[in-house]
């Protein structure tokens, strides 16, 4: 099919809210918080991204996640970049990415066990507006009171490295042998054009584009499909109408028509567009 509107799935989380985003209803009174809602299509377990709306109160845990060849060697399927759009965020929200100076492992490792690896991380400030590409084996955290949608490679290899005293599972080893030790580095400048679409990231394995309304052509390569995301707004695609809080994916050539009003994020893997 030219273009399939995804399921929603729901994951409740304890770090995650009850007042969610436009587009979702809020949790009702006594229910348990929600972290993040996935986007997945009936029956397929394995394309190449996954999109998922985050929700965030509390702080997530310090984490990495292996690289491709990483994952391969433990016949897992892929590794894990990922991708940060930031909807909103509370005054002092911050994300970590990667140490403030390179430090080695051996340092890197001591703190995680004594908890300092929070102070050793480069917390950024963010706001609405602000995209992050996070490559495999960079140590990272997602902050609290933000409302963002991550893209990444669909893979849930999570090596944790601190969780403030949590109970859950720790990986350090497995963690600190994927973790980069260098301070992170963006892929590209937020807002750079790039043959006259709008890129707000570019990596190795996968694309991102955020559309204001109006038409656009999608032309995806045999094989590939790209994900629509709608963030605002309202349009149709291959007869199939959406709304904001869907995601539907796309195949082939295709009109995609959206509302003036519309805000759109556009994924597809890290391959050029005919």
């Amino acid at each position: 099919m030219p273009a399939t509107l995804l399921q929603t799935h729901r994951v409740e989380k304890p770090w995650g809210r009850r007042t969610l985003w436009p587009g979702f209803g809020d949790v009702a009174d006594g229910g348990a918080p929600v972290g993040e809602v996935w986007y997945q299509a009936r029956g397929d377990t394995t394309p190449d991204l996954l999109i998922k709306y985050l929700f965030t109160a509390e702080k997530l845990s310090i984490q990495v996640h292996p690289d491709d060849a990483q994952a391969h060697a433990r016949d897992l399927p892929r590794g894990k970049d990922e991708c940060w759009t930031i909807l909103a965020a509370d005054p002092g929200a911050t994300i970590a990415l990667g140490p403030k100076v390179r430090t080695d492992r051996e340092t890197l490792t001591k703190a995680a066990e004594d908890g300092t690896i929070e102070a050793l991380l480069d917390w950024k400030p963010v706001q609405a507006g602000d995209f992050f590409y996070c490559p495999s084996g960079t140590i990272h955290a997602i902050g609290g009171g933000l409302t963002l949608i991550e893209v990444q490679q669909n893979s849930e290899t999570t090596y944790r490295l601190f969780d403030y005293g949590s109970d859950r599972e720790l990986h350090l080893a497995d963690g600190m042998a994927v973790a980069s030790t260098e301070p992170y580095r963006p892929m590209v400048s937020p807002g750079r054009a790039a043959e006259g679409r709008d890129i707000a990231v570019e990596g190795p394995k996968f694309v991102l584009e955020r559309w204001a309304g109006g038409e656009r052509a999608v032309e995806m390569p045999d094989g590939v499909q790209g994900w629509l995301v709608v963030i605002a707004g309202q349009g149709e695609v291959a007869g199939l109408a959406f709304k904001a809080g869907e995601c539907v994916t796309v195949r082939g050539s295709e009109t995609v028509r959206a509302s003036e009003d519309a805000d759109l994020l556009f994924a597809y893997p890290g391959v050029k567009r005919i």
